[in-house]
């Protein structure tokens, strides 16, 4: 049994975890199609995003993660609009120019990112919140710094694309304080845009 494996089954981890809002709100501007959602866990994201509509990969290297997602989307009653993969996600081969959304929560791609930018459509849009180095007294997250982005690192990352929303902030919910940052961005190019009406 993995470290990750236990963590599920012991509960330490969130059982069923809520999406983050700025994902909420970006959802109705996603193209309907296929998504991917990496490092799924429990299922925070690719529940809400099957729920939108969309047919969704959700990959994750747990098997005990992944078997308290599928009872979650039982619950949720979207079973059958997800694919559920138990992979190594350091050489999941992600297919080129087949999502049209790709969400990743709490997990941070060291050196694949590139290849899970490759994995999204014309048009398609990247959703990652992560955990970021801080000086701030913090709850949780990885013990190192190697596993957490430094400040603006995953804005810089998301240059390629259309960068729609990016925000770092310390926020306190449940009594957990944790410094994340959030990038919503699309795969688009040329100098005029269109950017979606969300609303606040």
């Amino acid at each position: 049994m993995t470290t990750w494996d236990e963590r599920y089954r012991t509960g330490t981890y969130p059982q069923r975890p809520d999406p983050h809002p700025v994902l909420e709100r970006y959802l109705p501007a996603v193209p309907d199609g296929r998504a991917l959602d990496v490092a799924t866990g429990t299922g925070r994201n690719a529940l809400p995003v099957a729920a939108a509509g969309h047919r969704v990969d959700a990959v994750d290297q747990s098997r005990e993660g992944l078997r308290i997602a599928r009872e979650n989307a039982r619950e949720a009653g979207v079973e059958g609009d997800i694919e559920w993969i138990q992979a190594d996600l350091d050489s999941f081969a992600y297919p080129a120019a087949t999502y049209d959304l790709v969400t990743i929560s709490f997990y941070r791609p060291v050196d694949r990112l590139p290849d899970i930018v490759e994995s999204l459509t014309d048009g398609g849009y990247l959703f990652v919140q992560h955990h970021l180095r801080t000086t701030d007294d913090v709850d949780g997250g990885p013990s190192g710094d190697r596993y957490r982005f430094a400040s603006n690192e995953l804005l810089r990352a998301g240059l390629g694309l259309t960068v729609l929303h990016y925000d770092e902030r310390t926020t306190t919910t449940d009594g957990t304080t944790a410094a994340t940052a959030q990038l919503v961005a699309r795969k688009s190019h040329g100098s005029r845009q269109s950017y979606p009406d969300i609303g606040e």
